[in-house]
């Protein structure tokens, strides 16, 4: 199984860049990761139960989750932002306006 998913990965990536050198492009998500592997090595040694193991590992995951979707949706927003403007359409960015209103009248 860890073969199919090696290659699946070379097929997604079109390389064989590492694991580590991928999530140090992510340090939140690494660091996460690290979180993961702490409760599973139970580094704290104040996990008894399979329950609340079990807990932990939902919490980190969750978080993970969070994290990944957050770095995958500036990722796409910079993505776009430079197609856009290496485009040769015209775009306008949205920009703070300097007006404070239309002036009154003296009428």
């Amino acid at each position: 199984m860890v073969e199919r998913i090696k290659g699946s990965d070379e097929k997604r990536h079109g390389s064989k860049e590492g694991l580590e050198s991928r999530l140090n492009r992510h340090p939140h998500l690494k660091a996460r990761m690290e979180g993961l592997l702490d409760i599973i090595d139970n580094a704290g040694d104040d996990i008894d139960k399979a329950s609340a193991a079990e807990q932990r590992v939902i919490e980190e995951l969750r978080r993970m989750g969070n994290e990944a979707l957050h770095c995958w949706g500036e990722s796409q927003e910079r993505k776009k932002a430079e197609q856009l403007e290496h485009s040769d359409t015209e775009v306008i960015k949205k920009v703070k306006k300097n007006s404070t209103g239309t002036r009154a009248s003296g009428k």
